[in-house]
């Protein structure tokens, strides 16, 4: 039976746990915080075990997932190594789990001092309902079975995407902060619909739903976004005056430089 321990009991790590249960027969989940209270909480929603420390977890997981932020993972990683090494050597090496912003799988090799089995991978927040989008790559020390393994667990919390590691900075850009992107949309949506008199609660409601029925539209339609936008579009009509005035403030503009600019510090980070 395969051991999942995650050390760090934030939104994503308990995302990704919690929904795991969805796709896995047997629930050997842990977690392990420098708040222990705070993973005692998170293992009770989902009836999942804690471990007392990192160095516990490390000493008993076979796969440990690095749940926590780019700036706390060096310590987080000097502080297991050791016993990381020691397990590497005698065969039974646990394969970590990165979703830390930036840090590439050799820099996490090179943190710990040895080759260790590392696969790294940038999930969203949707995940907390299993509806993410959740890249990954895995280093050539994982095994077939364990990365197949890996993307089973992770398939209870959405799509997971295979993909070279070379693109994670990016999709860290794009998917990994687009949601919060996404979420100033819907409020800026609403806000409109405030404007124009809708109720606040009809306005938010009528504005999620849209977004929602248009990216299911470009998911299953396999059509261009420029093409579905061109079916909404009618000559001299309402939605040809609402995308003039979104493109008198540079929206689409906007928007690709905030995910170049989500881009740029994912890489700032690493």
């Amino acid at each position: 039976m395969k051991k999942i321990i995650c050390i760090g009991s934030g939104n994503m790590g308990f995302a990704l746990m919690k929904n795991a249960y969805s796709v896995l027969s047997d629930k050997n989940i842990f977690f392990t915080d420098a708040d222990n209270a705070k993973a005692r909480e998170a293992a009770s929603a989902i009836n999942a075990g804690v471990c007392n420390s990192n160095l516990e977890a490390v000493s008993n997981g076979d796969f440990i997932f690095l749940a926590v932020k780019p700036q706390v993972l060096p310590d987080v990683l000097a502080e297991i190594a050791p016993i990381a090494r020691e397990r590497h050597k005698n065969g039974s090496s646990p394969v970590l789990v990165s979703m830390a912003a930036g840090w590439s799988i050799a820099k996490i090799q090179d943190a710990v001092k040895e080759k260790l089995p590392v696969v790294r991978i940038m999930p969203n927040t949707p995940a907390l309902i299993g509806k993410g989008m959740i890249a990954l790559a895995a280093s050539p020390e994982v095994s077939t079975e364990n990365a197949a393994f890996i993307k089973h667990f992770l398939d209870g919390a959405g799509i997971v995407d295979i993909m070279d590691e070379r693109y994670m900075d990016a999709v860290t850009g794009l998917s990994g902060s687009g949601p919060a992107f996404v979420y100033l949309f819907i409020e800026a949506l609403a806000d409109g619909g405030v404007l124009a008199g809708l109720p606040r609660d009809k306005a938010l409601r009528y504005a999620a739903q849209t977004v929602l029925g248009a990216a299911a539209m470009v998911m299953e339609n396999n059509k261009h976004p420029g093409e579905l936008k061109d079916m909404v579009t009618s000559p001299g009509g309402t939605t040809i005056a609402g995308i003039a005035a979104l493109e008198t403030g540079s929206f689409r503009g906007t928007v690709i430089k905030a995910v170049e600019a989500a881009w740029k510090r994912a890489k700032e980070l690493g």
